[in-house]
Parts: structure tokens; C-alpha cells; sequence
């Protein structure tokens, strides 16, 4: 009952905050695993989040798991997805789900595995060859949260404003956003916890 009110249950990334202003937070990430699956949303009905069965899979959060030991992995939070038409690059955050694209309409979606998972060769293997073990290096981020449905004209309201706060205060962007979605779909939108983040220098 507790996640149809946005409570978040599940492990989410450590992060430390470098910087905290009205309008964002600068924080550094330390690396992390990821699972991630690469996709066109065509195979999916035109569904961005198409890939997330696919992930939901590999962990064993739909049922049986699809990895090799086979060994159930705790889903984490944030789910994080990049859209279509956006420069493909490198995703962060320690355990989310996250999604990217590139300039193909191809879509990356990634689940950041638990922090026990020190390096992909600790993972189990994906028993599904569309499904990719990779290690993410330290990252950082200018981060703005917001509640509510995560809609693409909201997301792209809420980048604009977080591109020119970083620039006007000397941040240098170095890559495409990132949305960071903390709650299952049955949450109540008011209840909904979601970030954008900028990669910056």
C-alpha cells in the first residue's frame, strides 16, 4: 500500500551532494553495475519502457529469474530512461533502472544492480543475449527532483531550466539528461518522486 503513496522501499543509489542550491544539487556518484538492454521502441509497441520486462526479467522481479546461477537480484530505484533523439553516452546512478537514446530512435534502458555487485564478472549472466552486464565509472550530476507524471513536455520544461542554471553559474554540461523515475506506475502521480539529471564537468 505504502508505494501507491510514493514510499520507496527499495535500495537507491549513494551519492554524495558537492553543491545544494535553490534551483538543483551537484552530486557525485561512485561507480556501479548496470543491466541494461538496448532497443527500439517499435519492437514494443512504440513503448519507450518496453525493455523494462526484459530487465524485470534477468532480476527475476516477474517470476523466474533469467540469469545463469539463477539468482534473484533486489530491484533498485530510480528507473531511468533517456529519450529517443538524444546522443547515446554512458548512464548513471547506483541501481535504478535507466533508459537512454540515441540519434537511431534506438532506446537503452538500465537497472543499476545492487551495491553488493562490486564488478560485472560478480553479476549473474543474462540468460538473454539482448540483456548486457556493464560497469559505470564515478559520475556527476546536476540534479533537479519534481513529483507528479513525468510527462516529456514537463521532463523538457525541467532540463531548459536546469541547463541554464548550471551554465549561468559556470557548470559545464557534458552530455544529454537523464530521467530518474523513483516510484512504480501505481503510484499515485501527487506521490511520485522524479529527477533530471545533467552530467556536467
Amino acid at each position: 500500500m505504502g508505494m501507491v503513496f510514493g514510499k520507496i522501499t527499495v535500495e537507491t543509489p549513494k551519492y554524495e551532494v558537492v553543491q545544494s542550491s535553490a534551483d538543483y544539487e551537484i552530486r557525485k556518484y561512485p561507480p556501479a553495475v548496470a543491466a541494461e538492454v538496448t532497443y527500439d521502441p517499435s519492437q514494443f509497441k512504440g513503448n519507450k519502457d518496453g525493455g523494462f520486462s526484459l530487465l524485470a526479467n534477468y532480476i527475476g522481479a516477474l517470476g523466474n529469474t533469467q540469469n545463469a546461477k539463477p539468482e534473484k537480484i533486489a530491484m533498485t530505484a530510480p528507473v531511468i530512461t533517456k529519450s529517443p533523439g538524444n546522443e547515446s553516452e554512458k548512464i548513471p546512478m547506483t541501481a535504478p533502472v535507466v533508459t537512454k537514446g540515441d540519434n537511431n530512435n534506438m532506446v537503452t534502458m538500465q537497472f543499476l544492480l545492487p551495491a553488493t555487485y562490486k564488478t560485472a564478472e560478480e553479476a549473474p549472466k543474462p540468460l538473454d543475449e539482448r540483456v548486457v552486464i556493464k560497469e559505470e565509472g564515478e559520475r556527476k550530476y546536476g540534479v533537479v527532483k519534481f513529483g507528479g507524471v513525468a510527462t516529456d513536455k514537463v521532463v523538457e520544461e525541467k532540463v531548459e531550466n536546469l541547463k541554464k542554471s548550471l551554465e549561468r553559474d559556470g557548470y559545464k554540461v557534458i552530455g544529454q539528461f537523464l530521467l530518474a523515475r523513483y516510484n512504480p506506475p501505481w503510484t499515485l502521480p501527487a506521490f511520485r518522486t522524479n529527477e533530471v539529471m545533467l552530467p556536467v564537468e
